[in-house]
């Protein structure tokens, strides 16, 4: 039996339209992220570098992320211009930080979520720093379901989200793929630019997960998730015990059983050559010592990665 995304029931009863009316009333004083900088985006560019228009950087089918999120051809990533964060390590940089990328309607970005899922048989829809552009999403998303679109939504997130915000994706967004960068306020404004990152990440993901909750629906022929949640944390060099403090915080204040996903893929682009501590790759020891503490802590689902030579591919396994 087909698994119909959510999104199908707020389509049908009109209130997938509402909020898309709501989300663009929004932009006059726009407080869709954690900065709350309040511009008018449809007149001006927010601290986001966003305005009225849709950027994106590509659409591709993406092989990287975790098995259950490509199935055989890859998930269908839409990376979008700018970002809420400045991340000085960011790998996407030219796009998320520099803003390079191509300016296109709402209805060529419905049509992107259509040829998606038609012909190139991604596995799921795969929205990368999309926030800012919440509001064109959902108008594209309306055009697209209009004209056949059936695909689960992945909301690609660092988790520097507003729960406001995040309250209106409920229903819409299937999949939580999250972040957690760390659990540090001072460490977030140092390496990322925001002053309360960690304050806002701990109540977004107790959010994302009320409304997926222990949830893990997988197609039974594919083996694609259809619905769930899963939480990233990037193991970064000389910042070990953030990465601790993060799966305790998942386990005493979420729930052992949801999916990690530990990646030990950090490599020091952009400006992480400026700062000390991330000015490396990450030391196997590092990221084993966090592995070990995975384990220590009980969970078990998600995955790890093989550690490697730089130049190679990630490699997940399973923590069962």
């Amino acid at each position: 039996m087909e698994i119909l995304p959510s999104y199908m029931k707020l389509y049908e009863s009109g209130e997938l339209h509402k909020r898309r009316d709501y989300l663009i009333k929004r932009l006059e004083e726009c407080d869709l992220c954690p900065r709350q900088c309040k511009v008018n985006r449809l007149k001006n560019v927010g601290s986001c570098r966003v305005g009225n228009e849709i950027k994106i950087s590509e659409y591709v089918l993406y092989p990287g992320e975790e098995p259950v999120l490509k199935g055989e051809n890859g998930a269908g990533g839409v990376f979008f211009s700018n970002c809420t964060m400045r991340c000085v390590y960011c790998q996407n940089f030219n796009f998320s930080q520099l803003g390079f990328g191509k300016k296109i309607s709402t209805e060529e970005l419905g049509k992107i979520f259509l040829k998606l899922q038609n012909e190139m048989k991604a596995a799921n829809l795969d929205l990368v720093t999309a926030t800012p552009y919440l509001p064109f999403i959902f108008d594209a998303l309306i055009y697209a379901i209009e004209r056949g679109f059936r695909l689960p939504i992945v909301w690609n997130t660092s988790s520097y989200e507003s729960i406001e915000t995040l309250k209106l994706m409920e229903d819409v967004v299937d999949i939580y793929l999250a972040d957690i960068r760390y659990t540090s306020n001072i460490v977030g404004k140092r390496y990322s630019g925001v002053k309360d990152y960690w304050s806002n990440a701990q109540i977004a993901i107790k959010e994302m997960y009320r409304q997926v909750g222990e949830t893990f629906l997988l197609d039974e022929k594919s083996n694609i998730l259809k619905r769930g949640i899963i939480i990233r944390i990037l193991v970064l060099p000389n910042l070990i015990n953030q990465a601790k403090e993060a799966l305790k915080f998942l386990k005493y204040e979420i729930s052992k059983k949801i999916h990690v996903s530990l990646m030990d893929q950090y490599v020091p682009v952009y400006k992480a050559k400026n700062y000390e501590k991330l000015s490396r790759y990450l030391y196997k020891s590092e990221y084993q010592e966090v592995v070990d503490y995975l384990y220590e802590l009980g969970f078990e689902n998600g995955w790890i990665q093989t550690h490697k030579l730089k130049e190679d591919n990630e490699v997940y396994s399973s923590l069962k």
